[in-house]
């Protein structure tokens, strides 16, 4: 069943998405019986649905009704050995790891002993300590379940993504779905800033090392790693995406953390540095198309296919995927906000050269206090500033992006001199220009090796690694 969403929109093309669908199943050489799939319409925003999309309805009964006649019921024996294939993890304060997953063969008890099971791996038989079943968003504790249930088992300390739940004396495995491998990592250290501790409500390395070991037991797709200088963590993730949703998820929990800047995983392959390729699919209006292929071919990208359909093209890229690291936000300025971008790992090869992403270079703040206006009134003409005034800042944060390719040490907090004098005109109220909004992702791509970024529940802050002008001074003579 396929529910085509946003119908409600004016630039709606729900017959060229059913199309495209279609096309997408038979290139992935789906059986026959998936590429006769039933099409619903609906509009999630305003909450209806309808299997005709000229036929506006006012409730999803519909989608329910074809899951209802549709869905086939469940395969499997209920009398076989056990097989569960763990699809995902979720951890308990109380009952510690809990695998998630559902049952494609025989039948699970609460007290009785299963074992998890690899490839080349099966563990001891361990007990079931609890099972749960789910009813809307929560969790419901059961006795035993059967073949077609997804439910939640208790009792595995050591279960993984990709194993088998399954019987002690029979061990069965099922076959894992593979993985894409990690493609950039970005280092995580504790916040040590002037500003540590004011905004966040765990702020210590412990604290930080806890939570980032957990999120691989739930996101099979992330690797965490002690540094080897032992300051900080390397986390592994597939893209600068996946690795942005991580960063905002930790800060809405409470964490404060540094950040430096993303790196690709590099390989060497038959003896050549090699580097990770995305399959970059974009659709755009014509009008936008001659400024998205300088963009492309800045960042080292290869066009392989270009599709017209009307008004739209369809553009795919093979590119380097540094090439894509911060591109999101100059493809929605590019294209006004009308353009769709997508992109998947493609494979690795071979390293294409240096990609330079950030020109210029940046105003540090030489002082720590608050900005103000008219401090930033004298420096609006030395670039282009990414804060307001009335701000706090410390020593060797960032405060704006310099007009030329060299740093430059500003003091942002300077105020205007009292004096008795005025003079017509030069005391009017100052007027700052619109100051410069960095996205998480804008500020990630933003950042060069001698940089970081401060994550804290309330603020985000660019600054230097060595605070002080001294310190930086004397690195760079070394």
């Amino acid at each position: 069943i396929v529910v085509i969403n946003k119908i409600d929109k004016d630039s709606a093309r729900p017959e060229w998405v059913e199309s495209q669908v279609f096309d997408l199943l038979v290139e992935l050489d789906a059986p026959d019986e998936l590429l006769d799939f039933k099409v619903l319409y609906a509009s999630a925003k305003e909450g209806w649905a309808t299997d005709d999309y000229k036929v506006k309805t006012d409730n999803v009964k519909v989608v329910l009704d074809y899951i209802v006649k549709y869905t086939p019921a469940p395969k499997g024996d209920a009398n076989g050995p056990l097989q569960m294939l763990i699809s995902s993890i979720d951890y308990s304060d109380f009952m510690g790891r809990l695998a998630i997953g559902k049952i494609t063969s025989g039948k699970i008890n609460v007290n009785e002993n299963q074992v998890v099971a690899g490839e080349d791996y099966v563990s001891m038989p361990t007990r079931i300590t609890k099972l749960y079943n789910f009813e809307r968003d929560k969790h419901r504790e059961i006795e035993s379940a059967s073949v077609g249930e997804i439910i939640v088992v208790a009792g595995f300390k050591d279960a993984l993504i990709g194993q088998t739940i399954t019987c002690p004396d029979n061990p069965q495995v099922l076959p894992a779905t593979p993985i894409d491998p990690p493609t950039i990592m970005i280092k995580f250290l504790p916040n040590d800033s002037p500003f540590n501790g004011k905004e966040g409500d765990f702020v210590t390395s412990k604290q930080l090392q806890e939570r980032l070991f957990r999120e691989p037991l739930s996101d099979v797709a992330m690797q965490v790693e002690n540094d080897e200088s032992g300051l900080g963590y390397k986390v592994s993730g597939r893209g600068e995406l996946h690795l942005s949703i991580f960063i905002e998820k930790l800060r809405r929990e409470g964490y404060e953390f540094q950040v430096s800047r993303p790196e690709v995983i590099f390989k060497t392959i038959d003896g050549k540095k090699s580097e990770p390729y995305e399959l970059l699919t974009i659709d755009v209006a014509q009008e936008f198309m001659g400024k998205i292929m300088e963009s492309m071919g800045l960042r080292k990208g290869q066009m392989i296919e270009m599709k017209e359909d009307g008004s739209m093209v369809r553009l795919i890229y093979k590119i380097p995927t540094r090439g894509i690291l911060g591109y999101q936000s100059d493809f929605m300025m590019d294209t006004k906000g009308q353009g769709v971008i997508s992109s998947v790992f493609a494979e690795y090869g071979p390293y294409n050269g240096e990609i330079k992403t950030r020109p210029k270079g940046v105003l540090i703040a030489m002082e720590t206090g608050k900005t103000t206006a008219y401090a930033l009134d004298t420096l609006q003409d030395r670039g282009k500033l990414i804060l307001g005034s009335g701000v706090p800042v410390y020593e060797g944060q960032i405060i704006g992006v310099h007009s030329r390719d060299n740093d430059l040490t500003v003091n942002p907090c300077k105020g205007k001199k009292l004096t008795n004098m005025r003079a017509s005109g030069s005391d009017d109220s100052v007027m700052l220009d619109p100051h410069w909004e960095m996205t998480l992702e804008q500020c990630l791509s933003f950042i060069n090796n001698d940089e970081l970024i401060e994550f804290t529940p309330k603020s985000v802050r660019l600054r230097k690694k060595l605070l002080k002008e001294v310190e930086r001074k004397r690195g760079r003579t070394l």
